[in-house]
């Protein structure tokens, strides 16, 4: 399942081409934040996962 939704990138890049694995990587480093997230709200008790997480 993809995070990223690869036309909204191309709406936001109206100046430059994107490669096609930009998106995948994106994915992949959103993927890697939201981890990082879920540990910090569980190190400090909490099941909701907060802005200040990232």
């Amino acid at each position: 399942m993809s995070l990223i939704v690869r036309s909204r990138i191309k709406e936001l890049v109206t100046d430059m081409n994107v490669a096609g694995d930009f998106a995948d990587v994106l994915d992949k480093k959103a993927e890697e934040l939201i981890k990082v997230a879920v540990e910090r709200a569980k190190a400090n008790n909490r099941k909701t996962l907060m802005a200040k997480d990232l």
